[in-house]
């Protein structure tokens, strides 16, 4: 036994921390939702785990019942993958991955 294990004791195992895996990052983006074909491209925006703002002032403008259809649409995406989605009074759609909650 050397002089530093007598002076300090015992040896104990130390375990080192898992390696941790790398964090993706998560992007804000600022898509147009035109019309109902648009749902499909933003779902997949949100699964890969991006917060996607909505511009729908010009489709509500253009088309109030392509709108509606589009939102209900919308919802149904959300319930069905865990999805939030909220509206603003200035004409966003808000839709956040199953990790991101919307505060309201």
């Amino acid at each position: 036994m050397g002089f530093l294990q007598k002076l300090l004791g015992k040896e104990e195992p130390v375990e080192l921390p898992a390696e941790e895996e790398p964090v993706q990052p998560v992007y804000v983006r600022i898509e147009n939702l035109k019309d109902f074909v648009d749902i499909e491209r933003i779902t997949k925006l949100v699964k890969e785990g991006n917060i996607v703002f909505l511009k729908t002032k010009e489709l509500q403008r253009t088309d109030l019942g392509e709108f509606q259809n589009c939102v209900q649409k919308l919802k149904r995406v959300s319930n069905q993958y865990g999805f939030d989605i909220a509206g603003t009074e200035e004409g966003y759609l808000v839709v956040t991955p199953s990790f991101a909650k919307i505060a309201r």
